[in-house]
C-alpha cells in the first residue's frame, strides 16, 4: 500500500505545471485577460529565479574546484566552468544572468583563473623559516599542467566575450603587462628578482603549441573592446612576438594559421580604427613582415560583416592561409 503511495506521489511531479496548460473553457467561466498575464509574469519570474540558482550552483562547484591545491581537480573545475559556458552562451537571458553573477566577488571567474591555474608558481620564494619549527604546515600547491593551463585560457576567452567587464579583471591581474623588478630581502643581503607579469605573453613565448593556440584566442578576447589591454599589448610588443612565430616555418602549421587568424582579427577587428592605442598597428606589420604580406593581411581583414558565424570563420582560415603563402612565397 505504502509503495503505491510512493509511486503516486512520485509520478505527481512528473505532470506538467497547471498554468503551463491552457484548456479549452466556455467563455463565461474564461477569467479576465489580466489574470492570465499575472500567472505569465509569474511562471516567467519562477523561471528566472530558477535559472539563477542553477548559474550560481554551477559557478560555485567549479570555481571550489578551481580552487583546489592540486592539479587534477582544477582541471575538472575548468571543464565545469567551460561546459557552462557554452550552455551559457545559448540564450541571452542566460548571458545576462552570468554577468549579473559576475558583480559577485564569491561567483568571479577571472581572479580565481590568475590566482591558480595562470599563476607563476616558480615566483614563489620562501621568505622565512617559521612553517618548518612552527606548528603549521606549509601549504602546497602542484604547478599548473599543460592541459591545465589550456583550460584556463579557453575560460578566461569565454569570459571576456560574454562579459565585457572580464576584461577589466584581466587588465588588473596585468595578463599583458611589462616586467617590474621587486626587492627582496634575506636577512643582511638583498637582490632584484624579476617578476614577470605579463602573464599571456610568457605563455606565448615559453609554452608549447597547444597552450600558445589559446593564448592567442585568448589575446583576442581581451583586448576587444579594452585600449587598457591594448596598450598593453602594444607597450609591450606583442606583434613582435606573434611575427617572430608566423615566420618560423619549423614551427607547428596550425599555430601559424592560428597567428595569421590573429593578425587579421587584430587589424579587422579589434583595432578597427586608426588612432590609439594600436595606431601603428600596420606599420608594425609591414616591418615585421614585408610590405606585400602587410598589405595582404591588411585587405584580407576586411572580410564581409554580412557573413553569418559559420561563414566568417571559413573566410577566416582561407585568409590566414593565403597570409601563410605570402610569407613562405617571399
Amino acid at each position: 500500500m505504502s509503495t503505491g503511495r510512493q509511486r503516486g506521489e512520485s509520478e505527481m511531479y512528473l505532470k506538467k505545471p497547471l498554468w503551463s496548460e491552457s484548456p479549452a473553457t466556455p467563455e463565461s467561466d474564461q477569467k479576465p485577460p489580466y489574470t492570465a498575464n499575472a500567472v505569465g509574469e509569474m511562471v516567467a519570474s519562477l523561471n528566472k529565479q530558477r535559472l539563477y540558482r542553477e548559474v550560481t550552483l554551477a559557478l560555485q562547484t567549479g570555481l571550489k574546484e578551481a580552487r583546489a591545491e592540486f592539479s587534477f581537480l582544477r582541471v575538472r573545475g575548468l571543464r565545469r566552468i567551460l561546459k557552462f559556458l557554452r550552455s551559457v552562451a545559448e540564450s541571452d537571458s542566460t548571458i545576462n544572468l552570468f554577468c549579473h553573477s559576475q558583480s559577485i566577488p564569491e561567483l568571479q571567474v577571472v581572479p580565481v583563473l590568475f590566482q591558480h591555474s595562470l599563476r607563476r608558481y616558480e615566483e614563489d620564494t620562501v621568505a622565512n623559516l617559521n612553517h618548518i619549527f612552527g606548528v603549521e604546515p606549509m601549504k602546497i600547491s602542484t604547478p599548473s599542467t599543460d592541459a591545465e593551463v589550456a583550460l584556463a585560457l579557453r575560460v578566461l576567452e569565454g569570459c571576456c566575450l560574454l562579459h565585457r567587464e572580464s576584461t577589466i579583471f584581466a587588465h588588473q591581474y596585468k595578463a599583458i603587462e611589462r616586467k617590474t623588478k621587486r626587492k627582496t630581502f634575506v636577512g643582511e643581503s638583498h637582490y632584484h628578482h624579476d617578476l614577470s607579469k605579463q602573464v599571456l605573453m610568457d605563455i606565448l613565448s615559453t609554452r608549447g603549441v597547444l597552450e600558445q593556440g589559446a593564448c592567442l584566442d585568448a589575446l583576442i578576447s581581451i583586448m576587444l573592446d579594452s585600449s587598457a589591454n591594448q596598450m598593453d599589448f602594444e607597450s609591450c610588443d606583442g606583434i613582435e612576438e606573434v611575427a617572430h612565430l608566423i615566420r618560423d616555418k619549423q614551427l607547428d602549421e596550425n599555430l601559424r594559421m592560428k597567428c595569421g587568424e590573429f593578425l587579421l582579427l587584430l587589424i579587422g577587428h579589434v583595432n578597427g580604427r586608426d588612432r590609439p592605442p594600436l595606431a601603428r598597428i600596420n606599420e608594425d606589420v609591414r616591418r615585421l613582415l614585408g610590405e606585400k604580406s602587410a598589405s595582404l593581411i591588411w585587405a584580407a581583414s576586411q572580410f564581409g560583416s554580412t557573413l553569418d558565424p559559420e561563414q566568417r570563420l571559413i573566410a577566416l582560415h582561407i585568409q590566414a592561409r593565403r597570409v601563410l603563402e605570402s610569407l613562405d612565397l617571399y
